[in-house]
């Protein structure tokens, strides 16, 4: 089984607009890691938004 690959463009264009990671880097990332690094992201973004 494969990973779509609309999810996978979105998981890595997510963390690379927001840590201003490489491209290849993240795809280095094992799965977990990357979704692990996906889930901070949002909850660093919900923390930002209710501090407004």
């Amino acid at each position: 089984m494969t990973y779509p690959q609309g999810r996978l463009s979105e998981e890595v264009g997510y963390i690379a607009y927001h840590f201003h990671w490489p491209r290849q880097d993240i795809l280095g990332l094992p799965h977990h890691e990357r979704l692990g690094w996906v889930r901070e992201i949002g909850r660093i973004n919900t923390r930002l938004n209710e501090g407004r």
